[in-house]
This record gives structure tokens, C-alpha cells and sequence, in this order.
């Protein structure tokens, strides 16, 4: 087995899509997984202003931050959360 040095885990490419089929939208999305700065704003993303867990919208807020483009480019902002949370649950769940 490698052991790894600085270089080669910074040279790694660890994020990874998976095409994933949702018919409720008539077609394929792409996910990618998260970064560790990406994981860390979703977690801080469910902390509510009174410093409690705030579950809303998590799968929202969750997949609107693994949908890429072709180009591996989020497609959705945080502002656009709501949009998505207006989507079909079992279309959500699919992605999430």
C-alpha cells in the first residue's frame, strides 16, 4: 500500500458524480459529493438563529448543493433553496 504524502492527497480527485435518473423531472441529474467546506456550511445551514437545530429544508438545502452542471458547477444557490423545496418529495428523495 502508498502512503500518501501531501502532494498526492491534494492531487487526488476524490470528488465524485454519479448520474442519478429522476422521471419525475424527465431525465438525469448529476450529484457530486461534498467538500469538507461544503459539509461544514450544510451543517451550519441547520442551526437556526436560536443557536438549536433547525431541520427545515434540509433535503432541499442538501441536494441543492450536490446538483452540478456538466462542467461539475453548482446549479442551484442557497437562495435558490426554496425553489427546490417547492419540487416533488419523491424527486428529492431520489437525489438525496
Amino acid at each position: 500500500m502508498t502512503i500518501l504524502n501531501r502532494d498526492l492527497i491534494l492531487a487526488a480527485s476524490d470528488l465524485t458524480t454519479q448520474d442519478v435518473a429522476v422521471p419525475e423531472w424527465g431525465g438525469d441529474v448529476r450529484v457530486r459529493v461534498m467538500t469538507g467546506a461544503e459539509r461544514d456550511s450544510f451543517g451550519a445551514s441547520l442551526i437556526g438563529a436560536d443557536g438549536k437545530p433547525d431541520p427545515v429544508g434540509y433535503k432541499a438545502k442538501l441536494v441543492a448543493r450536490c446538483i452540478v452542471d456538466e462542467s461539475g458547477a453548482r446549479m442551484f444557490s442557497d437562495e435558490e433553496v426554496a425553489l427546490l423545496s417547492g419540487k416533488s418529495a419523491a424527486a428529492l428523495d431520489r437525489v438525496f
